[in-house]
């Protein structure tokens, strides 16, 4: 299959899952196993991780008016009341520490993982019950229903839970950062737009370190070709996201997450029967 048709099945993918709490990449690796690209290659590794930019842009682009007025209000907030510590932007940085340092001292783990097909197989199954029973229990419960309105605490726990995402693949940032969110009192609609917020900074940063570690210890070559297939695949991801922020913000509001927990079991189950069949990869 030629190259440029394959990022732009991949950058659809990535488009369509990467805000969806159903894990973008197990998506992604499942993807690329049908497409017969070897998760050993050095430049699909790259291209995986760089068209998540693309999606991330999409929700600069969509929340442009929102974080226009974090900076606008910055320290004191809307009402000024707050304190530059506690302030939405400031949390967002806190909880992207929080998850950053960790993550960093694990990276060869994270590494090995992401090529684990069961293990995300099974991130994929027990995330999608976790989400479940927090939906259940905490769905639109929550009494912060305004990110400005978050606590020091919140942010930290978030950001926390948020290193279980990176530690084992499948597991989804998008879900783990909302269900946080939902236990530590925020509605749906507060924790989803934090986790919002939080992927631009955590993905800018996990797109620029693999870039840099391309272009300062190169592995491999990257051909003209390449740049434009890589391209391709960002846009593609750019445009498609747009019109999953926009359409899932209002599904979550109306209806939850137990139809995306249900998908995910089934998918996580089916992998570890194929697995299990010996028809998919470990």
């Amino acid at each position: 299959m030629n190259d440029y048709l394959k990022a732009v099945i991949i950058g659809i993918v990535e488009g369509l899952t990467e805000f969806l709490p159903v894990s973008s990449t197990a998506h992604i690796r499942i993807t690329q196993h049908f497409l017969g690209i070897d998760s050993a290659d050095e430049y699909w590794k790259m291209f995986a991780v760089v068209i998540q930019l693309g999606a991330i842009l999409s929700v600069v682009l969509y929340f442009w008016k929102r974080l226009k007025s974090f900076l606008g209000s910055f320290p004191k907030g809307a009402t000024g009341k707050n304190k530059w510590w506690n302030h939405p932007l400031s949390l967002v940085v806190i909880a992207f520490a929080v998850t950053a340092i960790p993550s960093f001292y694990i990276n060869d783990r994270i590494g090995k993982n992401l090529e684990s097909m069961t293990i995300i197989a099974w991130a994929l199954i027990i995330g999608g019950v976790v989400m479940w029973v927090i939906d259940l229990f905490f769905a639109d419960k929550g009494r912060t229903t305004d990110i400005a309105d978050m606590t020091f605490l919140q942010a930290m726990v978030i950001g926390a839970a948020q290193i279980l995402s990176a530690a084992f693949p499948g597991t989804s940032r998008s879900m783990i950062t909302t269900a946080a969110g939902q236990v530590m009192g925020m509605n749906r609609s507060a924790a989803l737009e934090f986790s919002f917020f939080l992927s631009i900074s955590v993905m800018f940063a996990a797109t620029g370190l693999k870039l840099g570690q391309f272009v300062l210890k190169p592995k491999v070559s990257v051909t003209g070709e390449q740049w434009g297939v890589l391209a391709v695949g960002f846009v593609v991801s750019f445009a498609v996201a747009l019109v999953v922020v926009h359409l899932f913000i209002g599904w979550v509001k109306k209806r939850g997450f137990t139809p995306f927990a249900v998908y995910r079991v089934l998918v996580g189950s089916i992998m570890l029967w194929a697995i299990y069949q010996g028809t998919f990869p470990k």
